[in-house]
């Protein structure tokens, strides 16, 4: 079975002797998100493209429109976000002269709340380092070869993969992973010591506000849980970041 996890961790190999051990994560997790999503975007973007059309320049399109106009087509876009780019990461690696500049524009044709998870991550500056370094293509062809197309890799493995990296950035930074997530089985059971006893939450329209640094982690409250409880919860639980956790914001963003 291929080791996704081992295989884009290997991206270090590329970044050794110009990137201290502890800053391989800040490349290599923001990369992964990256290439995840563009593998996701990829069967309807065309599609997604012709739903766009020319008009909306300055201005997002609306994702209601972009929806219907893609099940009209027959090939519904389903996602909560899109990109409105014509290249994808394979096809920028075709025009390495201007490598640096097509991605930046790649990463900011993206909805509004994915660029906000790349705001997060400082990730122009990722790719000046990367281009003053001249490490951005070899980075691009390392996690081409990594395939993270939602039939090669579910969700659940995904996650998997992502808690794994995590690991190996805490190791690499002489920490213990615990420091950077904690076990979904652990979530599991927080959240339903947390949340089944409350007899509201049944309700639809009831909210309950969720405060604290834990969120930081990958899933803090664990939403998937909060869904599976018996009886199931109508309400709204919305969850806020603590200040200074804008590094782990991803781990926390795909939950929300």
């Amino acid at each position: 079975m291929f080791n996704h996890a081992s295989f884009i961790w290997g991206a270090a190999d590329i970044l050794r002797g110009t990137y201290k051990q502890h800053q391989y994560g800040d490349v290599i997790l923001p990369f992964t998100v990256l290439f995840r999503l563009d593998a996701v975007l990829t069967p309807t973007k065309e599609d997604v493209l012709e739903a766009i059309g020319p008009t909306y320049v300055d201005t997002e399109p609306p994702l209601a429109m972009i929806r219907n106009r893609t099940k009209q087509a027959g090939n519904e876009h389903t996602y909560n976000f899109f990109n409105r780019s014509r290249h994808t990461l394979k096809t920028l690696q075709g025009d390495p002269d201007n490598l640096e500049e097509n991605l930046r524009d790649y990463v900011n044709a993206f909805s509004e709340n994915v660029r906000e998870i790349f705001q997060k991550y400082e990730f122009e500056q990722t790719i000046s380092g990367l281009a003053h370094h001249d490490l951005l293509l070899q980075i691009l062809q390392h996690f081409t070869k990594a395939n993270l197309h939602p039939d090669a890799v579910s969700n659940e493995q995904m996650g998997h993969i992502f808690e794994e990296l995590i690991r190996k950035f805490a190791e690499a930074s002489n920490e213990t992973a615990g420091e950077h997530f904690t076990p979904r089985e652990v979530i599991d059971l927080m959240v339903t010591l947390l949340l089944h006893d409350d007899e509201e939450l049944t309700t639809p329209g009831i909210g309950r506000d969720v405060y604290g640094p834990a969120f930081a982690r990958k899933s803090m409250p664990s939403w998937n849980t909060a869904l599976r409880l018996n009886p199931p919860i109508n309400g709204v639980i919305k969850g806020h970041l603590p200040e200074g956790a804008d590094s782990h914001y991803i781990l926390w963003r795909d939950r929300k």
